[in-house]
C-alpha cells in the first residue's frame, strides 16, 4: 500500500512539473513581431561609389545585435519605375543586396524571386543612385522570406535548429497561420520574427505585437 502511494506521489509531482514546463513554455515562447519595409544592403565597393571613399554608414537605430538602421539612403531605380530613398542597413556585406515587397516588384519591374537573405543567385539586378555616384548591380533583388532569429540558448531550450521550418500562429482579429518560416539560430540573435509589411498588414500585425511557434513543418 505504501508503495503505491509513492507511485502516485510520484506521479503527480511528475504531473505538476510538466504543467508548470507547458505554462512557461505559453509565455516563453511569444515571438516578438519585426516588421520590415524595403532596405538595401551595400557592399563597400558599391557604398564608396555612392558615398565616396572611405564613406560610412551613420547608425540611428539598433535591430538585431550587431545590425542596425542607418541615416543614408539611396534611389532605386528598375525597368518600370523607382524608389527614390530606399533605407540602408549595416553592417556592409559581401554583396549587395534589395529587399523589397512583391507589390514593389511590380512598381520596379523586376521579377524577384521569394529568397532567404544571401541567396541572391540568378535575382535580377536595378540600378542604385547615390549623393556620389551610380552603380548597376547584376543581381541582389529579393523579396525576403520570413523567417524567425532565435538566440542559440533559446534555440536549445525547445529543440529548434537553425534552417528549421516551422509554422507560427498570430493573434488578434485576423488571426492567421503562416507556414514555411525559416528558424535563423545564432549566439547574438534575440528572438523576432521578420515580415514583410505586406504580410504584417494582412496578418493585422504591428511592431510589438507576438506570435507563437506551434507546431515543426512536416
Amino acid at each position: 500500500m505504501a508503495q503505491v502511494e509513492m507511485d502516485i506521489d510520484k506521479i503527480v509531482q511528475q504531473v505538476l512539473v510538466e504543467v508548470r514546463r507547458q505554462l512557461n513554455k505559453n509565455t516563453d515562447e511569444l515571438i516578438p513581431v519585426g516588421v520590415s519595409n524595403k532596405h538595401i544592403h551595400l557592399s563597400l565597393h558599391d557604398l564608396e561609389i555612392l558615398f565616396g571613399k572611405e564613406y560610412e554608414l551613420t547608425k540611428i537605430k539598433d535591430l538585431q545585435p550587431g545590425q542596425y538602421a542607418s541615416k543614408e539612403t539611396v534611389e532605386v531605380i528598375g525597368t518600370k519605375g523607382s524608389f527614390n530613398k530606399m533605407r540602408i542597413l549595416g553592417p556592409i556585406r559581401t554583396e549587395t543586396q534589395v529587399e523589397i515587397s512583391i507589390s514593389d516588384t511590380f512598381i520596379l519591374g523586376v521579377d524577384a524571386p521569394i529568397r532567404e537573405s544571401g541567396n541572391i543567385k540568378d535575382t535580377p539586378g536595378v540600378l542604385l543612385r547615390g549623393p556620389k555616384g551610380e552603380v548597376r548591380i547584376d543581381k541582389g533583388v529579393i523579396v525576403a522570406s520570413r523567417h524567425i532569429h532565435l538566440s542559440t540558448d533559446y534555440a536549445k531550450k525547445y529543440g529548434y535548429k537553425d534552417g528549421e521550418l516551422v509554422t507560427v500562429t498570430t493573434n488578434g482579429i485576423r488571426k492567421t497561420t503562416l507556414h514555411n518560416v525559416t528558424l535563423r539560430v545564432d549566439d547574438n540573435f534575440r528572438p523576432e520574427i521578420h515580415i514583410d509589411i505586406e504580410e504584417a498588414n494582412t496578418c493585422g500585425l504591428k511592431n510589438g505585437d507576438t506570435i507563437k511557434i506551434t507546431r515543426e513543418e512536416e
